[in-house]
């Protein structure tokens, strides 16, 4: 089988394997110390987060755990968490007070399934919940491993990270101060789209890492894989607004042009981009070199992220 088939057939998996994980955790029975569960409010959490996406981001969780034998489960379980906070993410950005977005995977977004407030609880129970996740000793049998954890996806979603470079997209775009867009260069769009993008792509690689209780020069490649991955990520999402197809991405294009968005493909046109690209995924694959063979399912998840058309 070639790399990208075996690619595509442990992703799929790894999708399957995180939807019916989320589908337990996510039952209508109350766990210890919860006085209940609201059905509307876990209907919009399931909604929101199951059978939908690809789970790339849980896919880098198993994919870079099993380079150091990680047990499967504890792996998915990690996976579960970010993809709950990836979900939450999804669902306060389409807000109205955010992107405005209708469409999401090519199905109503939360709030216009349900409704704002709906919406906005769905995420903040869904950001909540990844931190329970984290907290099990079913996600790894040491404390300390899940402290570690804990602390690494709070710093990659957080001020630092993910919400923080929201800000700074929003900023861009002339939200604030009388509504002036900035004009960004290149070095300041590469780091909100960074915390915004790459922090929890970042954060699923070096997890595997910390799963695996890995050496400081194991955990430091990945971390380099990850933000390759991360920067590549970005940029073929922003190609994909200039570019794709509505029917095929599941969303509105033509948005980022049409907001004023900070954006490598507004910097650099598409012709550049696709250069850098090409650049990221060889920086991806050189940080996996000591992984060897090992990895080659890894270094073929690098060229589906700058090849991908949704």
């Amino acid at each position: 089988m070639s790399p990208t088939a075996e690619f595509q057939d442990r992703l799929n998996a790894v999708a399957k394997d995180v939807d019916v994980l989320l589908d337990r955790l996510l039952g209508s029975d109350p766990v210890a110390e919860e006085l209940g569960r609201p059905a509307r409010l876990l209907e919009a959490m399931r909604y929101a987060s199951l059978g939908a996406g690809k789970r790339f981001r849980p896919f880098l969780m198993v994919e870079t755990a099993a380079l150091f034998a990680v047990p499967r489960q504890h792996a998915l379980m990690a996976g579960a968490a970010l993809e709950c906070v990836h979900c939450y993410s999804l669902v306060h950005d389409d807000l109205p007070a955010m992107d405005n977005d209708e469409l999401r995977r090519g199905q109503p977004t939360v709030h216009k399934a349900f409704d704002d407030a709906t919406a906005i609880l769905a995420g903040d129970g869904l950001l909540t919940f990844a931190f329970d996740i984290l907290a099990r000793p079913e996600t790894h049998p040491n404390p300390a491993v899940r402290i570690d954890l804990a602390l690494a996806l709070a710093r990659a979603a957080g001020l630092g990270g993910m919400v923080g470079g929201q800000m700074l997209d929003l900023a861009a775009e002339g939200r604030f101060d009388g509504g002036a867009r900035q004009r960004l260069g290149a070095a300041e769009v590469a780091r909100l789209q960074a915390m915004k993008t790459g922090a929890l792509l970042k954060f699923a690689c070096r997890a595997g890492g910390l799963l695996g209780q890995a050496t400081p020069a194991g955990r430091e490649a990945l971390e380099r894989y990850g933000a390759a991955v991360g920067q590549a990520f970005q940029i073929a999402d922003d190609l994909l607004d200039v570019e794709g197809d509505p029917a095929l991405v599941g969303k509105q294009t033509g948005k980022d042009a049409g907001a004023g968005k900070a954006t490598m493909v507004a910097i650099l046109g598409p012709a550049g981009a696709k250069a850098r690209l090409r650049e990221l995924v060889g920086e991806a694959e050189a940080a996996l070199a000591p992984f060897g063979a090992a990895a080659a399912v890894l270094v073929a998840a690098a060229k589906f992220v700058a090849e991908r058309d949704t």
